[in-house]
């Protein structure tokens, strides 16, 4: 592990990455991914599954394989009812609360997260223990919100330090475990693209050797080719990405991006073009986000549509 102060580099774009893959995650889709057992849902792993729960596992496949928010939160509402345990329920809910701009649900949701790690960690402890790594990245996401970075930043050094500690403890027990091996490998991506000495292989051979599901670890690897200007690469991982996603709209809003990258113009304006037929499907930001990568590729802004008061991110 490297000391904690090499975390000083663009920590606040790690916070919203990593909590972006927990929603967006990812950032963040199998063919219907059946679990291995009948006492338990599990969207990660086909043999010995743990038991996340059937709500939690169809709000996992909203989000991540298919890209609708609308449906993911109608599901983590009923989980709440019936996975009340389960804190990737609470995880998502915290990330749909950074999404849409709410900081006090995200303090909740996130604290929350961490009380139902911490009780899992008795009965399933590499979960338990990748949880509340998670949770205290997500305070950590709103602490760097409310409070800013200088302020905030020699307690999100110490939380850092909690996140990794967390992080080793689930790596003893299972290092070659899908689900943690899709946490870190996204941290690891993130790191090296905000670090300068961090090397991406490290991310690039986590997600390809131990990742799972297609639809997340391609996308994480579409990223890393995409920042080291591998382009075909890139393109190669993300068109497997919807071989099992075909309609996940943050999937094709990174297709589009690819595509202009590699000055393939007509293409990466078809993808645009279908992703934003899911619009409604998506928060507000992520919708702009596409509608102004589009705008870019067509050569249109500024228009009606195109407001200069959105900077377009980077679909991650």
């Amino acid at each position: 592990m490297k000391p904690i102060t090499c975390f000083q580099v663009s920590h606040s774009r790690v916070f919203k990455g990593v909590s972006r893959f927990i929603t967006s995650a990812a950032t963040i889709a199998l063919i219907g991914l059946a679990s291995g057992s009948a006492f338990a849902a599990d969207p990660f792993r086909s043999e010995d599954p743990h038991n996340i729960g059937d709500q939690t596992e169809a709000a996992f496949y909203a989000f991540f394989r298919d890209g609708d928010y609308v449906e993911a939160r109608q599901y983590l509402m009923a989980a709440e009812e019936t996975e009340a345990a389960e804190p990737m329920v609470q995880a998502m809910l915290a990330s749909l609360a950074y999404l849409d701009g709410d900081l006090d649900e995200l303090a909740a949701r996130a604290e929350q997260t961490q009380t139902a790690a911490n009780a899992l960690i008795a009965v399933d402890p590499l979960r338990g223990h990748l949880y509340a790594a998670v949770g205290t990245f997500l305070e950590g996401a709103h602490l760097l919100k409310t409070e800013g970075t200088v302020r905030s930043m020699p307690t999100v050094l110490s939380m850092l330090q909690q996140v990794f500690n967390h992080l080793d403890q689930a790596e003893r027990i299972s290092r070659t475990d899908p689900e943690l091996n899709l946490v870190k490998g996204y941290m690891d991506l993130l790191l090296a693209v905000n670090l300068p000495f961090a090397n991406p292989q490290q991310a690039i051979e986590r997600l390809e050797s131990y990742g799972y599901p297609p639809y997340l670890t391609q996308r994480g690897l579409a990223i890393a080719y995409r920042d080291l200007k591998q382009y075909d690469e890139a393109l190669t991982a993300i068109n497997k990405a919807l071989e099992v996603a075909a309609n996940n709209p943050e999937l094709l809003g990174l297709q589009g991006q690819i595509y202009a990258r590699l000055g393939q113009r007509e293409e990466s304006l078809a993808s645009y073009e279908k992703a934003l037929t899911y619009r409604q499907q998506l928060p507000e930001q992520i919708a702009l986000q596409l509608q102004y990568e589009h705008c870019k590729v067509a050569d249109v802004i500024p228009n009606s549509e195109c407001s200069t008061q959105f900077a377009a991110g980077s679909f991650e």
